[in-house]
């Protein structure tokens, strides 16, 4: 099994070194010593959320606070274009369900977008505390994975605002009454450095005029295939698939 994964502080990895202790506090560290109940001499991996890796085993685990003797340092190298989900707000934490699982398959940012159709709205209060919850989400994922990188939770999104946001990306809009299939699109042509971009409409889908809007910025219109999924599912099955093609 995989050793747990636990987060250190953004960028405090950056010039560790094989043979240094890292010593993690906090939640992170109270997670660790009290729910996980890590003893010394377990493996354990330390990320910072960054691209880096710290694999080494528990040196010390009391008073809510784990110290990692650093084995070995790993950099892991991204492979293929760099994914971001545009996920519509949704009902019923179905976009927060939608995030984790692309997260967990490798997705390097999210949208939140406020479609049209979109019956959940984050305004005011709302819409700060909605956005750490998301961030939140992603993290959550991305440790349970044992990722190395933490996806990036870009603000809001209007309908009127998506179209220049995603300018310079290869956009994808999964939409029912779409004849191609995702798994026949063509993607001659993307590098490593290219993104793309997944669009997933909310329950009620994506409206004609949004529709439109993507299509003249240059968005490809595809479906899964003969099922209609709820928009929790779309956006992990499209990534899955244009994954097995890309990346993995």
């Amino acid at each position: 099994m995989t050793a747990p994964m636990f987060y250190a502080e953004p960028g405090s990895l950056a010039q560790v070194s094989a043979g240094a202790i890292i010593t993690l506090a906090g939640s992170e560290g109270r997670h660790a010593v009290r729910v996980r109940r890590m003893a010394p001499g377990e493996p354990v991996q330390l990320s910072d959320g960054s691209g880096v890796i710290a694999v080494g085993r528990v040196d010390a685990a009391e008073d809510d606070v784990l110290s990692v003797l650093v084995e070995t340092v790993e950099r892991p190298e991204s492979r293929g274009p760099r994914f971001v989900l545009v996920q519509a707000l949704a009902k019923a934490g179905r976009d927060e369900q939608a995030i984790e699982a692309a997260t967990e398959l490798g997705v390097d940012a999210v949208v939140p977008w406020a479609a049209e159709r979109s019956v959940v709205q984050w305004r005011g209060d709302r819409a700060v505390r909605a956005h750490r919850k998301w961030e939140s989400v992603v993290s959550a994922a991305a440790k349970q994975a044992r990722r190395a990188t933490v996806p990036v939770v870009e603000p809001l999104a209007t309908s009127a605002q998506l179209a220049a946001r995603l300018s310079g990306m290869r956009v994808v809009l999964l939409h029912e009454e779409a004849t191609t299939s995702v798994g026949k699109l063509e993607l001659g042509g993307l590098d490593d450095d290219a993104r793309v971009a997944l669009v997933v409409g909310p329950e009620g889908g994506v409206s004609d005029q949004e529709r439109a809007d993507l299509v003249a910025a240059g968005a490809d219109v595809v479906r899964l295939g003969p099922s209609v999924l709820r928009s929790s599912t779309a956006g992990p099955a499209a990534l899955a698939v244009l994954s097995a093609r890309l990346r993995w």
